[in-house]
């Protein structure tokens, strides 16, 4: 069996080298019909015969093998069984019969395919052949010439090649050099980084890129240029970081430098604008929570952004406690000032058109106002994020504790602030306004409740006496009006010079409307230029106002119309006649106040005086609420009207329309009916009521001592205090209706017009309180009843009720040189009392006059005759001329001359007598005529119920 298998495989070995072939010839094979299989492929039955695509899938792949050293007659032989089956082999012979034919039909299609294409292959093969020769030769050629040459030029060859082996080890030292100066390169750029040069850094930096470049074919070198990538971009982190530092200290030639750096990087400008925008808010909110950090005592609060879904930063700004709020306040301005003068002092770069980075960069294809529009457009984006930070800091703090210097230092420090923003980027700042005005409220009322409160307790335990003060006091003085002193000064002075300057309604309804700061400062470009290399506007002086800050400051007028040298202030500030509060002008106040005595004060007036330069302080910083304000410091002034007239005109015991003035009726009424609660139940059934309580006079003051004038010293300090203080009011006026706006300036009107004015003719009412206790006018009745008014003859002797009643005004004027002595009175004060005792007198007598049933010419002339003694006694005493009332005397005593046919006009023309008078009259003139006397009676009747009607 292994020799029939050995000569099978010597058959194939030698058939093998006619693969392919075209076919088989049959004559080498003669095979009988009864043989059901042959071997020959041109004989293989086509019967059931595969496909040719089939065939070829079918033949395996060690047959396509690439391995020259691969025998694929081993392969097939390695398929024989141990037992050989003939009719097997045969039937495998046939398939690889079949696969060869299908192989050769493949190949020699094949080749007819591409047989153009062998021969173009064959006739290139020839041309690069034809070309080998050429190649061969010139080779020959080109080796005999050298040969020569080196025989005849070998010495110079020598020559060349050294020149040539020097000039490779120059290259190779100048290469090993700049090698060597690229590995050096980076303490070089940590020199340049930190010195700030970051121009020369980065030149330096693109110099070694492009020799890296160059060189990147050494090993080492391509490495370094990975290196020099990533220096590019950590250069680039670090402009960035320098670019963060402006947000805090600009510097215009810094700034200029990181430009240049920047464009030599091919960074486009916007998006350096862009990354400044932010550095700039995240400056603000670093640099905020940094502040408010340092001020939280307890590190353990939770800061963290899900924190219950609190921001950070306002949880932060919850735990600060309330003894540090105004320091963490101010020092947080500080900060965030800082920030802003950055911001303004980079868009003032990009504004100077001088600037060599613009003339320089600046080309046709270029917007360079673009850039600039960018910082414009973040201005207000900036400031909104500064008023987001101190209004949750003011926010979350409760004002109502702190005292009132405490409140005015934060009020300072927001309105320095908000003056801030109107330079910075003329905004209005309403959320800052909104959060001062919320916490403003808040702290204002109760803080004026409790004045209120104070301020009955004052009245309550005030003795009335004269305050002493100095002949020069102004308001200006007093420590409240520190601040605003140099406001004043120059408002007034302002207001006289150039009354039109005066803020219009538009700039005083808005508190940074207008050119000038609420405390009179100039502040547009003011802070920024004051500040623009040192310290901040919250350092200090915020309780002042500055005189630099003034731009209405007058360096030729030393004094101001407010000066505390000179004597306008106590012209204007200190007006002691209740009649020149609003009607004398200026120049007469002068010539008769010049050499005037100190003040009538209270120390409860001063305290209200002071009260008001506190209210001022916070109005000149609470524009928003500035008209509440204003509204509660006239309650200061009304309920101090309605103490000096309940404590002192309350014991009036006469009534008369002549000593209350209509305005002073309805102010009276108005405060009785809105302020006082007149009993303690109105305010336990009413506790939201504002109203305050009515105080009690001190048992101290004694008002009923007939020696003391029934307490005309109290009385005439608690009524010359309270017109001192109306003429405060007055002088600030003006200053006031600038303070609030301008839709609400009718109120304030109708408090100057109507209510303040009035004080002066509480006088009367007060004063006639005195008179009518100093006159036993009773008993003057009583005796001229008794008086005989039928006499026939003209007497020649007055009657005696007018020698008691001139001792009763001896005695009076007495007593008044006591109480002169005790206190100043002023002359319009002497003048009011004489007045309302010739008041009282007169009124006395026409009443006495009137009572009398029967009267004759001779009676008639005997009350002409006691009239006129007593007036020329009066006149000499009371040194009134003419003295007042008179003709309500005289018009009466000749009434009883007229016909009884004029009678009738007369009464109608003389409606200041009663309608007793009237009756006297009638009863006396018509004694003898009834019909007449009944008709004038019905007529004085009628005449009456008329008047109660119209009331």
């Amino acid at each position: 069996m292994e020799d029939l298998r050995n000569k099978i495989l010597s058959l194939i070995t030698k058939q093998a080298p006619k693969i392919p072939s075209m076919g088989f010839s049959d004559a080498n094979y003669h095979f009988n019909d009864t043989v059901p299989l042959s071997i020959n492929s041109k004989t293989v039955s086509e019967a059931n015969r595969p496909a040719d695509q089939d065939i070829l899938e079918s033949i395996e792949a060690a047959y396509f093998s690439i391995d020259e050293n691969y025998d694929i007659c081993r392969f097939e032989l390695g398929k024989l069984p141990e037992a050989l089956d003939c009719d097997e082999i045969q039937r495998d012979f046939k398939n690889l019969k079949q696969q060869h034919q299908v192989v050769s039909k493949k190949v020699l299609q094949l080749i007819l395919e591409h047989q153009n294409s062998c021969n173009e292959e064959f006739k290139h093969v020839l041309e690069v052949l034809d070309k080998v020769k050429k190649a061969l030769d010139l080779c020959r050629i080109s080796r005999k010439e050298l040969s020569i040459t080196k025989r005849e030029y070998q010495e110079l060859l020598f020559v060349l090649a050294n020149y040539r082996k020097r000039k490779l080890a120059q290259n190779l030292l100048n290469n090993l050099k700049m090698i060597k100066d690229l590995y050096n390169f980076d303490n070089r750029l940590n020199c340049s980084l930190s010195e700030g040069d970051y121009v020369g850094a980065i030149l330096e930096l693109q110099r070694c890129q492009r020799i890296a470049n160059k060189y990147r074919h050494f090993t080492c070198v391509a490495a370094l240029t990975y290196k020099l990538q990533e220096t590019m971009e950590n250069v680039d982190n670090q402009l960035d970081k320098a670019l963060a530092q402006t947000c805090l200290h600009f510097s215009g030639d810094f700034f200029f430098k990181l430009q240049e750096a920047f464009r030599l990087i091919e960074k486009p400008q916007s998006s350096v604008i862009d990354n400044l925008h932010v550095h700039f808010i995240t400056a603000i909110y670093n640099q905020s929570m940094n502040v408010v950090q340092t001020y939280v005592s307890s590190h353990e609060v939770l800061i963290s952004s899900d924190t219950n879904g609190r921001n950070p930063y306002k949880t932060l700004c919850h735990a600060v406690p309330q003894e540090v709020f105004i320091p963490c306040l101010i020092d947080l301005c500080k900060v965030l000032f800082k920030i802003v003068l950055s911001y303004h002092k980079l868009l003032n770069w990009y504004n100077n058109q001088d600037n060599e980075y613009i003339v320089e960069n600046s080309s046709p294809d270029r917007e360079y106002g673009i850039e600039k529009r960018k910082l414009e457009h973040n201005l207000v984006k900036i400031w909104d994020d500064i008023q987001r930070k101190v209004s949750s800091l003011l926010l979350n703090v409760d004002l109502s504790i702190y005292k009132f210097d405490q409140f005015v230092q934060v009020l300072s420090v927001i309105h320095r602030l908000i003056q801030v923003g109107d330079e910075f980027c003329m905004s209005k700042s309403e959320e800052l306004l909104e959060s001062i005005r919320r916490q403003s409220i808040n702290y204002f009322k109760n803080y004026h409740a409790a004045r209120l409160d104070e301020l009955r307790i004052f009245f309550e335990n005030e003795i009335w006496e004269l305050c002493p003060v100095k002949s020069t006091f102004n308001i200006l003085q007093l420590q409240e009006f520190k601040s605003l002193r140099s406001l004043l000064r120059n408002f007034k002075r302002r207001s006289l010079i150039s009354p039109q300057v005066i803020p219009n309604s538009s700039s005083s309804n808005d508190c940074c409307s207008s050119t000038h700061s609420q405390d009179g400062s100039s502040i547009y470009g003011n802070y920024f230029i004051r500040h623009a290399n040192y310290g901040t506007p919250f350092d200090s002086g915020l309780d002042e106002t500055i005189i630099d800050e003034d731009i209405l400051a007058d360096e030729n007028d030393a004094s101001g119309y407010f000066s505390e040298d000179s004597d306008d202030d106590s012209i204007e500030m200190n007006n002691d006649s209740g009649d020149e509060i609003s009607k004398t002008p200026p120049k007469e106040k002068k010539d008769k106040l010049n050499n005037q005595k100190a003040p009538i004060l209270t120390n409860t007036t001063l305290s209200v005086l002071r009260q008001m330069g506190k209210y001022l302080q916070m109005s000149r910083l609470l524009r928003p609420i500035a008209y509440k304000i204003v509204m509660c410091m006239t309650e200061l002034f009304y309920y101090n009207l309605f103490v000096v007239h309940y404590f002192f005109a309350g014991d009036l015991t006469i009534s008369s329309n002549t000593l209350y003035s209509n305005q002073l009726n309805v102010t009276l009424k108005k405060i009785s009916d809105n302020m006082i609660l007149h009993n303690q139940e109105e305010r336990e059934t009413s506790t939201d009521d504002d109203r305050i309580l009515k105080p009690n006079l001190s048992p101290i003051v004694e008002l009923k001592n007939p020696e003391q004038l029934s307490g005309l010293s109290e009385r005439i300090v608690a009524v010359e205090s309270l017109i001192y203080l109306a003429s405060q009011f007055q002088a600030l006026q003006e200053f006031l209706e600038y303070l609030i706006p301008q839709s609400n300036k009718f109120m304030l009107d109708q408090f100057f017009q109507q209510d303040v004015v009035c004080a002066v003719d509480l006088r009367k009412p007060v004063y006639m309180s005195v008179c009518v206790q100093a006159f036993d006018l009773r008993q003057i009745l009583i005796m001229m009843s008794k008086i005989n008014w039928e006499v026939k003859d003209v007497m020649s002797q007055h009657s005696y009720y007018v020698d008691v009643l001139l001792k009763e005004v001896h005695i009076f004027n007495s007593r008044l040189e006591k109480v002169s002595n005790k206190i100043p009175i002023p002359n319009v004060v002497l003048r009011v009392i004489w007045e309302d005792v010739a008041h009282i007198i007169t009124h006395t007598l026409v009443q006495g006059f009137s009572e009398a049933k029967k009267c004759s010419n001779g009676g008639r002339a005997l009350m002409q005759l006691d009239f006129t003694q007593f007036l020329s006694k009066f006149e000499k005493i009371s040194n009134l001329k003419p003295v007042p009332h008179k003709a309500y005397v005289e018009n009466y005593v000749k009434a009883y001359y007229l016909p009884e046919y004029e009678l009738e006009n007369w009464m109608k023309e003389h409606n200041e007598y009663s309608t007793k008078h009237f009756y006297g009259l009638v009863c006396c003139v018509c004694q003898n005529n009834k019909k007449t006397r009944q008709r004038l009676l019905q007529i004085i009747e009628d005449m009456e119920k008329n008047q109660v009607s119209d009331r």
